[in-house]
């Protein structure tokens, strides 16, 4: 009788220490768990933060120029986009461009236009994915479309509206309708240049506007050099007024 008793007694510790063992290897997997999900959690928000990073517009441009002055504030116009010629286009950007229809816009300071490639779009101020979905932008801290002075740069996506300038010639005519009229800009200068060379916005001697894009225009993945158009404000012509003479 003894014996069973102390066989039940044996039988009743094994028991106890296997549940104990069970309970402490479930706390030691929940804990173990936690801790992988929160590991996973900050891997994750930093894949998220280099995701968005990596995509901002500043990959896509150079940063605005540390010191220019803004050449003053131009009114927005009324103006509707015709639906764009996207045969040049990437299928990410047509898809892009088509989701940036159901958001807003800020108001479309000006219409820009290369008569060569019948290219007219709208600028948008601020150099955001969306204002490049849906244009060209503005970019911040440089001149306001419209004014006599200063270097109005403007950004765009190389596999959407810009791809185009992989064409672009010197003598080619830009123009920039504004509430304050229409303005003619001459291509001079055209080059590519690295990321951060932001010195390609600063305030230049003669009124120009320079167009910033990525390089090459045709790369898997963020291409590493940007693609950089100088025009120059065409001077109005002076007209000389003639009298006919009567013999």
């Amino acid at each position: 009788m003894k014996t069973v008793l102390k066989l039940i007694e044996g039988l009743l510790w094994c028991s106890g220490l296997v549940i104990v063992g069970i309970f402490l290897g479930q706390i030691g997997l929940e804990e173990l768990e936690r801790m992988n999900a929160v590991a996973a959690f900050k891997a994750d928000q930093v894949v998220q933060t280099t995701a968005v990073v990596s995509e901002l517009p500043g990959d896509d441009v150079p940063a605005a120029a540390p010191s220019p002055e803004k050449a003053g504030v131009v009114s927005a116009i009324d103006y509707e986009p015709a639906a764009p010629d996207q045969s040049l286009w990437s299928s990410g950007r047509i898809a892009a461009f088509a989701a940036s229809l159901t958001r807003q816009t800020s108001p479309v300071l000006g219409v820009f236009e290369i008569p060569r490639f019948d290219l007219e779009l709208p600028i948008y101020d601020g150099a955001s994915d969306l204002h490049m979905d849906r244009g060209i932008a503005r970019i911040e801290g440089t001149a306001m479309p419209g004014h006599d002075e200063g270097n109005l740069g403007i950004a765009g996506h190389r596999d959407g509206y810009f791809r185009v300038l992989k064409d672009i010639q010197f003598g080619d005519e830009i123009t920039l309708t504004t509430a304050n009229g229409t303005q003619t800009f001459i291509v001079e200068q055209l080059m590519t240049v690295d990321p951060s060379a932001v010195e390609v916005l600063y305030n230049t001697e003669k009124t120009a506007i320079t167009l910033v894009t990525c390089y090459p225009f045709y790369y898997v993945g963020h291409a590493p050099e940007r693609f950089i158009v100088r025009a120059v404000l065409q001077e109005p012509k002076q007209l000389t007024k003639t009298t006919k003479q009567n013999n």
